[in-house]
């Protein structure tokens, strides 16, 4: 094992498949003990949890809707009772929902995707810090969508993203020193994301449009996520950092 968290508790959310799962993978391989929550993924995140067992580090699977309070307050006092605190919050969780122009979309469909991409992170981070103490770090999760506005019938979630943004600046300020809160802006990861919104030639188009020519991965954005919580960062808060290749440069 490495080491950049060594000793930490980290709660990354999302986290039975695709960046989460990668998430969870990468803190608990650089030292650190992980609760992981899941909506639907039970296959996955039981099997993030074996990865991380076998290789010598410990994990923790929770079911959790994180849009409902009940189920954010349950996970935070599972964390609690288990560990007593939280160094690090990788909120991964969100989602497209669907692809909606505006006038497809009714005001409960901006509700859901308003809720599960900025709601759940702000009930979230909420319930966390009571348990984070001074030297903690949040990792966020917008998107390259929050930079560009999004594709074709993503302008809730692009929007959504874009508050994500924001709401990690805010909170660098509010709650700097004691912890920093950084987010990163993924572009085309090769994730179900992409598999269940994206038609294969646009993938194809905009992998192609990279300066790297290829889609990213979910371990390379782990990797950078973990970077962004570790002491290797200390001089870093309220930043959006990119990870899309060289296809979008802020």
């Amino acid at each position: 094992m490495a080491d950049k968290l060594k000793g930490k508790i980290v709660l990354v959310t999302g986290g039975g498949r695709d960046i989460g799962a990668a998430c969870a993978i990468e803190s608990a391989a650089q030292g650190a003990k992980v609760v992981l929550t899941y909506m639907a993924s039970a296959a996955g995140a039981e099997e993030v949890c074996k990865q991380i067992a076998a290789n010598g580090g410990e994990a923790t699977a929770l079911q959790a809707d994180l849009t409902k309070q009940e189920d954010v307050t349950r996970t935070l006092a599972t964390v609690q009772e288990k560990y007593g605190r939280l160094d690090v919050l990788m909120h991964v969780s969100g989602g497209l929902v669907a692809r909606k122009t505006t006038a497809e979309s009714d005001l409960d469909f901006w509700h859901q995707v308003m809720d599960l991409n900025l709601t759940s992170l702000f009930m979230t981070v909420k319930a966390s810090l009571p348990l984070m103490p001074e030297g903690s770090a949040i990792v966020t999760f917008a998107s390259q969508a929050a930079r560009d506005g999004g594709g074709p019938g993503s302008a809730a979630y692009a929007t959504s993203k874009g508050a994500v943004m924001t709401y990690t600046r805010s909170l660098a300020k509010e709650l700097g020193p004691r912890i920093r809160v950084n987010s990163l802006c993924p572009g085309m990861i090769n994730t179900d994301f992409h598999n269940i919104f994206t038609k294969p030639e646009v993938r194809e188009k905009v992998a192609g449009g990279a300066a790297l020519k290829r889609e990213g991965r979910s371990d390379e954005i782990a990797k950078a996520a973990v970077y962004l919580a570790s002491a290797e960062a200390s001089y870093m808060t309220g930043a959006n950092v990119d990870v899309n290749g060289g296809t979008y440069f802020s």
